[in-house]
């Protein structure tokens, strides 16, 4: 198996048969981070690389198209054919650029990132990315209720659990030599903090490449799961009492090999350049806005607005506060090479976390701003952004924005149908009768 191909000038016909690959999976993800494919097999790679794999996008969610438009031509990205036998064999998975008349569809998270990063190679900067990719592990009971699938896995202090982790080994094994298998640097597999509740790291790259891997592994992941029986979920907030599925994303930049957040920051201890504090300035003063791209959802906003869980922590922050080592806060700095950003969860649509968050950052580094001294252990100062309560808020905020409203292929119209959708989505769970409803109104008075 390969995670990368040199392609040179070999067609995608010819990588695939070289690979042993009967089936390419031509994937993009619409602005929710549903994966939309073709199933295509490999004696029709040339007319999918000539741009002759039309999709009705309408169809495909929220992607920025109407019935009548023209089609959506997936144009795939040959470096990013990844095989996965283990899936099922002569398998491969390609991501692709929805085009629409010649010209990259400036809706399409994939395009997105990749102008984000295009900006940032116009200051002469890249960004390497890493990502902590959590999930649980359920079933679905007949009641419609959730389960974990381990039921010995009922702790309300599981993590790092050496027990749970043994009783999950085949799970956890065939997602790690998946990984390794492709090249990807798999490197630790964790119980996480609820019960039901894992992780599964791999080595940080180019952001674009941490993109694609994030959708991949949850594609991997959730077929791997339905094999054994169980459904992986990346929902934020799956049980009301157990602590949330968080995706946090470790940024630095770059030029070519030079990292640009080392540097003497003289009292202030944490060894960052006054570049790093500039991008951290930019992604706090753009938090509230941010929040609607970094969780996405409804439910995001019922695991940020929890105060407490079995575990007796959250892990998720509620204000947008920097610091050390300290996972308290929205941005926490481990060492002088990158910053953590832990406002992410579960629902995340990687290409639009990365792309809003470096542009947020950028923003800062432009006007050479300040975030002033790190807050302490478990602290913030009274002037920090408090995070949005709730999914309106943060469409709220994005729409007061206009650095993040504009940072969808530098187009604000864009950014508003992103947030027309969520509000909708919003309003949509909100004209909902929920059980605790009844239960409080039904004989109040």
């Amino acid at each position: 198996m390969t995670a990368a191909v040199d392609t040179g000038r070999i067609s995608l016909a010819d990588i695939a048969k070289a690979n042993d690959v009967r089936f390419l999976l031509a994937t993009f993800v619409n602005m929710t981070g549903k994966p939309c494919a073709k199933l295509v097999p490999v004696e029709a790679a040339d007319q999918l690389e000539n741009g002759s794999m039309g999709f009705a996008g309408y169809a495909a969610g929220l992607i920025g198209q109407k019935p009548h438009d023209a089609d959506l031509i997936a144009v795939p990205d040959l470096s990013s054919f990844t095989p996965v036998p283990f899936i099922k064999e002569g398998l491969a998975v390609i991501h692709c650029d929805p085009h629409v008349h010649g010209q990259p569809w400036p809706y399409a998270p994939r395009v997105i990132l990749k102008g984000a990063l295009q900006r940032l190679a116009d200051q002469g900067m890249q960004a390497k990315v890493g990502a902590e990719v959590e999930y649980f592990l359920v079933n679905k009971n007949d009641d419609g209720t959730l389960s974990t699938a381990d039921p010995r896995d009922d702790s309300p202090r599981p993590c790092y659990d050496a027990r749970g982790v043994t009783r999950m080994y085949d799970h956890l094994a065939a997602i790690s030599e998946a990984m390794n298998g492709l090249g990807w640097g798999n490197y630790a597999n964790d119980h996480e903090d609820a019960a039901g509740q894992f992780e599964q790291n791999f080595d940080y790259a180019d952001a674009l490449t941490t993109a694609d891997r994030v959708i991949t592994l949850r594609y991997i992941l959730n077929i791997l799961a339905e094999q054994r029986g169980m459904t992986a979920t990346f929902m934020p907030k799956p049980f009301t009492d157990r602590t949330g599925t968080g995706l946090h994303f470790h940024l630095s930049l770059w030029s070519g090999t030079k990292a640009l957040f080392p540097g003497d920051d003289g009292d202030r201890g944490l060894g960052l350049s006054q570049l790093a504090y500039s991008f951290i300035a930019g992604i706090l003063d753009h938090a509230p806005a941010l929040q609607a791209f970094l969780a996405p959802t409804v439910n995001s906003y019922k695991r940020s607005g929890a105060t407490t869980s079995s575990s007796g922590a959250t892990w998720s922050p509620r204000k947008a506060s920097f610091g050390g080592n300290d996972r308290t806060h929205m941005i926490r700095v481990p060492d002088n090479k990158r910053v953590e950003l832990r406002s992410g969860d579960g629902s995340a649509n990687p290409y639009l976390a990365i792309a809003t968050a470096l542009l947020a950052g950028l923003d800062g580094v432009a006007g050479a701003a300040d975030p002033g001294a790190p807050s302490g252990p478990g602290e913030s100062k009274p002037e920090a952004h408090t995070l949005p309560a709730t999914l309106l808020h943060a469409v709220e905020s994005l729409r007061k924005d206009p650095v993040i409203l504009s940072s969808l292929s530098g187009d604000p119209e864009i950014g508003q149908y992103y947030a027309d959708a969520k509000e909708e989505e919003f309003l949509s769970w909100h004209n909902q009768v929920s059980d605790w409803e009844i239960r409080t109104y039904l004989t109040s008075i």
